[in-house]
């Protein structure tokens, strides 16, 4: 009985971690999406510098092709895992373990390998602006619309000042993504008449925070340690609950004793006898049926009896 009550507790505790596993793993995937998308538009205007190569070695565990895959292949082992507690099958357990010791083993070797911590300085902010002069061309539509979302996106204007745009460039007031309100010639009538109108912040410092690290970037890091502590307690709940289903279907030991075998004689009561003597009590042979019991001869039934006797 207390080997049933802790694979039922076994079981139960392995299948509230799959639904964690779903539940962490899609978390992380959008998360990382969410990261891939702002890290491209990062690294459009870093390009060439040493804040890309900065961004690259921050985000690259966050957003890596091999994480992603690992998370859709985690989906699929939490399922697989489901299935095998459910039906208590040894075989998609321990195809379970085994996948989750490879995943584990994957995001570990991922861990160590971007651990180090990438060297930025304030000063690099400033090569942020030999990409500037490319606004607006023909053939540079591409880091035109970067520029224009992330200034929208990040509420900054610039690299370090709205000014950069005039200095770095043949334009005679800001784009019109720098207003907070945007609207066209939106930018030309803050310049000229109120500039308060504009994002006084540069995006220079905006690239610099992303690159030190964001809010979801901690939250991945912490999805991710979260993700291994669960992976290490399914693993040794896994173990646990196959040595016990193990256990329980293991043959019986052949120099234990045989168990005693049944009685054939049951106590019986006589409550009135033929010519009315007080009841009598004694045992009789329980009733076997011909042909049915192991013990049985091949005798004739009563019956065949009554025909004998009669032919006689």
């Amino acid at each position: 009985m207390a080997r049933e009550d802790a694979v039922r507790c076994l079981r139960c505790l392995l299948y509230a971690l799959n639904l964690l596993f779903w539940l962490m793993s899609a978390c992380v995937l959008g998360v990382a999406v969410w990261l891939r998308d702002y890290l491209n538009t990062v690294l459009t205007l870093t390009a060439h510098t040493r804040l890309e190569e900065a961004a690259v070695q921050t985000y690259s565990p966050a957003v890596h092709p091999v994480i992603i895959a690992v998370c859709c292949f985690l989906i699929i082992v939490a399922m697989v895992g489901y299935c095998g507690t459910l039906k208590c099958n040894l075989l998609l357990l321990s195809w379970y373990f085994g996948s989750l010791l490879v995943i584990f083993c994957v995001e570990l070797a991922s861990g160590v390998w971007t651990y180090d911590k990438p060297v930025v300085q304030r000063s690099d902010m400033i090569s942020l602006k030999s990409r500037m002069p490319n606004y607006g061309l023909q053939r540079y539509q591409w880091l035109t619309h970067t520029w224009n979302t992330f200034q929208t996106e990040f509420k900054c204007c610039g690299v370090i000042y709205f000014t950069d745009w005039l200095e770095m460039t043949e334009m005679e007031w800001p784009p019109d993504s720098c207003c907070s309100n945007q609207y066209p010639g939106c930018a030309r009538h803050a310049h000229y008449r109120d500039l308060s109108d504009l994002h006084q912040e540069g995006c220079g410092p905006k690239i610099y925070s992303f690159i030190r690290g964001t809010k979801q970037l901690q939250v991945l890091r912490f999805l991710g340690v979260s993700l291994g502590v669960a992976q290490i307690l399914a693993m040794t709940l896994t173990l646990t609950l196959l040595w016990a289903l193990y256990y329980g279907r293991k043959p019986p030991d052949p120099a234990a004793p045989p168990p005693p075998a049944p009685d054939d004689f049951t106590p019986i009561t006589v409550t009135h006898g033929p010519s009315g003597d007080a009841p009598k009590s004694g045992y009789s042979r329980a009733p076997e049926v011909w042909g049915n019991s192991p013990n049985s001869t091949c005798t004739p039934n009563g019956h065949s009896q009554f025909e004998m006797e009669r032919l006689s």
